[in-house]
């Protein structure tokens, strides 16, 4: 059997979720959950003071997407 850390520490584990988001940093690449389901994945354009609030430029040809704490969303470091 395999040691917790070893598990863990694998790339495509589980990613923790980044509870304050102020923490994120522009251009850094992040994934959007909602319901345990990938619903974005892009690159921090800006976040807002309050750490509520996350622009996110998705890859691709859609246009910025706004995520709001408030919508029970999580974000992880993709």
């Amino acid at each position: 059997m395999k040691a917790r850390g070893a598990v863990l520490s694998r790339r495509g584990a589980y990613q923790a979720p980044v509870e304050n988001w102020t923490e994120l940093a522009v251009g850094e690449v992040v994934e959007v959950v909602r319901r345990a389901q990938v619903v974005a994945r892009g690159t921090v354009e800006e976040v807002s003071l309050s750490g509520n609030v996350l622009w996110i430029l998705p890859q691709g040809p859609q246009d910025r997407q706004l995520c709001l704490k408030s919508d029970g969303v999580i974000v992880r470091r993709g």
